[in-house]
């Protein structure tokens, strides 16, 4: 399965034209992931407005699980691009053979811990009734296919670090039409497995993560250089590389715990407004999930031209990558922004048939806009300082951003002042502004003084 023919790209490629290259197919990828999350919650919202609950709320736990996993197999990405910078390609196989085997125990904790904390997690919250125990069943399926989406994201980190992002892109929207299909003909219910809704959907889900594991793990055996760069062989014992490898992923993960986790706080501020605050929240959260998967990949691509700058001690190079990531992801979520500003109610409409709630999704659909820009900004920027092995300052931004200011900000405008929902998002707004000017300040000012030689 040799899919896609692009070249790696080149330590060198630092122009508008390398960052794009390499952008598109990871902002395609990363459109692919949260595709699916929105024909789930497409389908199941059509289905029954109670069971989008269900699924919001297993997914707000599974999410912090999920993205906290994902910061700590970051390393697999960051130590690749810089060894490609370093000269030391041949090494980059040992990076990917110990990136999996973390990535296969990590998963396995996360889903057991998942599986057994889980439903006692919702329960402690005092929502709405019969939210927590809808949302149990969902939350431990979705628990399972942690595994194969783990280990199947460490192998795409691997192979955009090299360039090539191509084959993740078809590999992930390949599962999005297993996806597609397995939720049209479970969700509706009447079919021989006897599930139906959320928990059809989460099952769903595991099928289409499956499908992927198995697809990048064959575009991974059948490359042409994979023997070169020695993923065929056992990786040396290296205690400092796996330490290296893992103290990236320990910044990364506490920044994506942290901030994951004041966005799943939002979901449970909203079982405490109403269940149709928490359907509400859903859609707003997917929107702004999936707009975010723009700056994210741009955040990848820019990530992988600073780290092999960094690793070629090249500081003219990693400074034109960090500029030109955020100017494209600001002109882009501009125009991103517009349009869920002219269009809101074509928005609710593809989520809903509730009058009461098609209400609220288009008024706060206007309001959330306001945030995307800031949002974008502030990751391209802490992907950048981890690109450059600098990985505790974006968690500490982070915990300032969406501890301190945002989580309780988001409880007095949304709860304690009656502002419901838009309380909720005018919080955000605060908060990713914040983080994309405390982020990016920190970058510019390590970005001061000339690198001294590797």
């Amino acid at each position: 399965m040799q899919v896609g023919t692009a070249q790696d790209v080149t330590t060198n490629g630092t122009g508008l034209r390398a960052l794009l290259t390499l952008a598109a197919p990871v902002v395609a990828s990363r459109l692919g992931i949260m595709a699916m999350g929105l024909v789930d919650t497409i389908i199941v919202g059509q289905h029954s407005a109670a069971e989008l609950g269900f699924h919001a709320l297993g997914w707000a736990v599974t999410g912090v699980v999920l993205t906290t996993a994902l910061g700590l197999l970051s390393g697999v990405q960051v130590l690749t691009s810089q060894a490609i910078g370093e000269g030391r390609a041949a090494d980059t196989g040992a990076i990917l053979r110990r990136g999996l085997a973390y990535a296969a125990w990590v998963s396995a904790l996360c889903a057991l811990f998942l599986a057994v904390a889980g439903g006692p997690m919702l329960e402690a919250f005092d929502m709405a009734p019969g939210l927590a125990q809808g949302a149990t069943l969902v939350l431990q399926v979705q628990a399972v296919s942690l595994v194969p989406i783990l280990i199947a994201d460490a192998g795409m980190f691997w192979l955009e670090a090299h360039g090539r992002a191509i084959p993740g892109m078809v590999a992930m929207w390949s599962a999005n039409i297993v996806n597609l299909i397995v939720n049209l003909w479970l969700v509706p219910g009447g079919n021989l497995l006897g599930v139906e809704g959320a928990v059809a959907s989460a099952w769903a889900t595991f099928a289409s993560r499956l499908f992927l594991l198995v697809f990048i793990a064959a575009v991974i055996v059948r490359w042409h250089r994979a023997r070169e760069l020695g993923v065929f062989s056992r990786a040396p014992d290296d205690p400092a590389a796996v330490r290296n490898m893992r103290k990236v992923g320990y910044g990364a993960a506490t920044s994506y715990f942290i901030e994951s986790l004041a966005f799943s706080a939002m979901a449970i501020f909203a079982g405490w407004i109403s269940a149709a605050a928490v359907a509400v929240w859903a859609v707003v959260i997917n929107v702004a999930a999936l707009v975010f998967m723009v700056p994210l990949g741009l955040s990848v691509a820019t990530s992988v031209l600073v780290g092999r700058a960094y690793g070629a001690r090249d500081r003219s190079a990693m400074l034109a990558s960090a500029a030109q990531g955020s100017a494209v992801t600001t002109a882009v979520l501009l125009a991103v922004s517009a349009g869920v500003w002219l269009f809101p109610q074509a928005i609710a409409a593809a989520y809903t048939r509730e009058a009461a709630v098609l209400a609220g999704i288009a008024s706060a659909m206007i309001l959330s806009s306001w945030f995307f820009v800031a949002d974008g900004l502030q990751v391209v920027a802490a992907m950048a300082l981890r690109a450059r092995t600098d990985v505790f300052a974006p968690a500490a931004i982070h915990v300032v951003s969406y501890v301190v200011v945002m989580m309780p900000l988001a409880w007095w405008l949304g709860i304690k002042s009656g502002g419901g929902v838009d309380g909720l998002i005018w919080a955000i707004i605060v908060a990713s502004a914040l983080s994309a000017v405390l982020l990016w300040g920190r970058f510019l000012w390590l970005a001061r003084e000339q690198f001294a030689p590797a």
